[in-house]
């Protein structure tokens, strides 16, 4: 076989000192495999970090990869050539036509009946760990005497995530097309929590007579594009529809826009954050704990009793520890809630998950 690329070569010889380059025998999607002598260093590496060198070289070129369209966003912004009046068409192209077509190329273009089937005990995952996180956030408020117009969000930042905006380009990037079926049954489980639990929470939070849980408009809200999405290319796949070339192509090229516009908007949502805003009180330092902590140790918990496929556990991992929901400002907004908070705790918890998602990579 033939010897490693120079990149994961430099990158072996600074993660395992002991290693030489005539020690390296064999390169493989498995790694390396070495002489006896550097065993024990290759094995070591191997238990602690969770990684073989090629599967930790594409995690960091991934992350390279958004953090440039991030900084790219982040410099637009700067310059004015993306401005509070244009930056919302971002998000708004995204969820209303690059993520519903790109499902529906995807999904058709490479998913069966039977992988449906499969997928549905994976549901319970992502419910059990967002109810128990949404349990502990409740006491977390209850106990840690957090401000009133700040309990709703809490709460909701405590167990929710952007799942979708956030989560597909995240997961495209570290796992690829195999893990958007994974990414939707997650986004099914948040959808719903955010929009029952954590829609109630910010409303109760500033109102003696909330809304109920269950009303018209949270089905409205719950029902995105994204979701209907979901459900038509979940039915066309079940019914064994097939589109034209020519539909499917264009949703290809259309639905190549998700990452970059999602990338671009955070860049854009990081330029606005003032550094003197983001002082670490108590509350957003149980938040982050809840955000990047609580949530996902709950995830790989409840998988424990769960068996599902290691790759949608790895997914489900990196969705519990993204950022806040760009939803929770807008709601606190309406229901008069501590909207700057709100707005604080998403752009933090933006800019840390770029650091966060890298150590779960590694550990997990």
């Amino acid at each position: 076989m033939n010897k490693p690329p120079n990149c994961e070569c430099f990158l072996a010889f600074i993660l395992l000192p002991n290693c030489r380059q005539e020690d390296i025998l064999l390169w493989s999607k498995e790694g390396f495999l070495l002489k006896p002598a550097n065993d024990f260093s290759y094995r070591v590496f191997k238990k602690v970090w969770g990684l073989t060198i090629v599967e930790f070289v594409q995690t960091i070129i991934s992350l390279l990869v958004i953090v440039i369209m991030v900084a790219c966003g982040f410099f637009f912004a700067r310059m004015q050539w993306i401005t509070k009046e244009t930056a919302p068409l971002l998000p708004m192209l995204v969820n209303r036509l690059a993520l519903p077509t790109y499902m529906i190329w995807n999904f058709l273009n490479n998913f069966t009946k039977e992988d449906f089937y499969s997928l549905a005990g994976g549901l319970a995952v992502p419910y059990i760990s967002m109810l128990i996180s949404f349990i502990i956030g409740t006491f977390v408020v209850r106990f840690a005497g957090i401000e009133r117009s700040r309990e709703g969000v809490f709460q909701a930042g405590f167990f929710s995530s952007s799942a979708i905006f956030i989560g597909v380009p995240v997961c495209l990037a570290l796992f690829g097309d195999k893990s958007i079926p994974y990414v939707l049954i997650y986004f099914l489980a948040n959808a719903s929590m955010f929009w029952t639990l954590g829609n109630y929470s910010i409303n109760k939070s500033c109102s003696s007579d909330p809304s109920p849980i269950l009303s018209w408009n949270t089905v409205r809200l719950v029902f995105s594009p994204p979701l209907i999405s979901f459900i038509l290319a979940v039915i066309f796949v079940l019914l064994g529809v097939t589109l034209p070339t020519f539909l499917m192509s264009s949703f290809k090229y259309l639905g190549s826009m998700v990452t970059p516009l999602s990338m671009l908007f955070i860049g854009y949502t990081l330029s606005t954050v003032k550094m003197s805003e983001l002082k670490f009180g108590k509350d957003i330092n149980l938040l982050l704990c809840g955000r990047f902590l609580v949530s996902p140790l709950l995830v790989i918990l409840v998988a424990r009793f769960i068996e599902i496929p290691y790759v949608m556990q790895q997914v489900f991992v990196v969705l519990s520890a993204l950022p806040v929901m760009a939803q929770v400002p807008i709601l606190a907004s309406i229901y008069g809630a501590d909207a700057k908070y709100a707005a604080v705790i998403v752009s933090l918890t933006t800019l840390l998950c770029l650091f966060v998602i890298p150590v779960y990579m590694y550990f997990f």
